[in-house]
């Protein structure tokens, strides 16, 4: 493959276009024109602005082996259908993906270990939506324990995903995908989510993603496409992140704290070691109150604010454990607006369906921040290399350096 080549295709794989490039590095369109065709030599300074640009090392563009960046971000353009296209989502995630990569690096400089993520759990793919169901709740139980996690709310998704050493951050996604997951030698585990979703359902989709992560690494792009909800992969990863936000253990908890969904007829029978021998025991009764037992919208609501999940996946779940049946479940349904207006009326609506106003990259944007101030105190990076860190991290090179000087 020439160098004219290899220019073009790293510029399609960061979707640039090259009006954009051109712009950039202060040259005519028709230069860029001419770098990619081979009809003009690119000089020493502007293959190192390319490569800079491109988020790769110059040594990338003369190897044999393809740079990291192209190989996952055109698998990921192609699973995603588009795959020479360029739309604006494709330059925010190939940025994400430069950042990721410029953190690998930073944790290589200060002798980390790897970004290897969590072990995947090897399991067949699913022949029936029974069965994808079935292996997603046992994946969610199985990781519930590994992480000790109890049956308790989880307070941060992103936190827990980024613990456990994959890349997570919110990005600007069309609005038909809740998220995607990539996975590379380069980079290690990535997840994107939809920053534009309701807080309740961000926390679906990472929990969604998540399970892509442990089950699906066999594939190195997978996109959460609405249209897709019905593939079988897709079907497990939503029964992983139903069963992982909302544990079986814990829903009944919760319920039982509320006397709620138990049983009409209450049976208690008294172990007596002193009549062990004998057919007596000594057995208590107890009718509940009529009607004690019938959940409500505003049951429902709470569950799934306990939780931090939708009333709808609340219900779901609910109903995946048996606990309504298909009446009560259509009423329940029928009474949605009931339960948000009641979580309204408590001021804590937003809690769920608020939208975060903080910067999509934050998470991500953190963690390099750390390892950057980390490298430059125990004077492993350059001024200059935190002010090309600032460029991709899109923040004020003078107080980054700052920063990094007071660290």
């Amino acid at each position: 493959m020439t160098l004219a080549s290899r220019l073009k295709e790293a510029r399609i794989a960061a979707s640039f276009t090259q009006e954009h490039v051109s712009r950039i590095l202060e040259l005519p369109r028709t230069a860029i024109v001419q770098f990619e065709s081979g009809n003009r030599a690119v000089s020493t300074l502007e293959l190192a602005k390319l490569a800079q640009l491109y988020g790769r090392p110059i040594t990338s563009f003369f190897s044999e082996a393809p740079a990291p960046e192209e190989d996952v971000l055109v698998a990921l353009f192609r699973a995603a259908g588009v795959l020479g296209q360029d739309l604006p989502w494709q330059s925010e995630v190939s940025r994400y993906v430069r950042i990721c990569g410029a953190g690998v690096e930073l944790e290589r400089i200060l002798d980390q270990p790897p970004h290897v993520g969590p072990l995947s759990y090897d399991l067949p793919q699913p022949r029936s939506v029974m069965e994808a169901v079935e292996q997603g709740q046992l994946v969610a139980e199985q990781e519930r324990r590994r992480l000790s996690l109890g049956h308790n709310p989880i307070p941060d998704m992103s936190d827990l995903i980024n613990s456990q050493n994959i890349w997570a951050s919110g990005a600007h996604l069309p609005d038909d995908m809740s998220g995607l997951f990539l996975k590379h030698s380069s980079i290690g585990l990535f997840i994107l989510v939809n920053f534009a979703h309701s807080r309740a359902r961000k926390r679906f989709s990472y929990a969604h993603e998540y399970a892509h992560a442990l089950l699906d690494r066999q594939d190195s792009a997978a996109v959460s496409w609405e249209e897709d909800r019905r593939r079988l992969p897709e079907v497990r990863a939503n029964a992983f992140a139903a069963a992982f936000l909302l544990p079986r253990t814990g829903v009944w908890a919760f319920l039982n704290a509320r006397f709620k969904a138990g049983p009409s007829l209450i049976e208690q029978t008294v172990y007596d070691p002193a009549a062990e021998h004998n057919a007596e025991e000594v057995r208590a009764l107890r009718r509940a109150a009529p009607r004690s037992q019938v959940l409500t919208f505003e049951d429902v609501a709470a569950l799934a604010h306990h939780f931090g999940v939708s009333y709808q996946a609340a219900l779901f779940r609910l109903k995946s454990l048996s606990i309504v049946n298909d009446t009560e479940f259509t009423g329940l349904r029928d009474k949605e607006h009931f339960g948000r207006q009641f979580l309204d009326l408590l001021q804590v609506l937003v809690d769920l369906e608020g939208h975060d106003e903080r910067k999509p990259d934050r998470e991500l944007v953190s963690q390099v921040v750390h390892l950057a101030l980390e490298a430059y105190r125990r004077e492993e990076i350059s001024r200059g290399k935190l002010r090309d860190l600032s460029t991709l991290l899109n923040f004020s090179a003078k107080d980054f350096v700052m920063l990094a000087e007071a660290a």
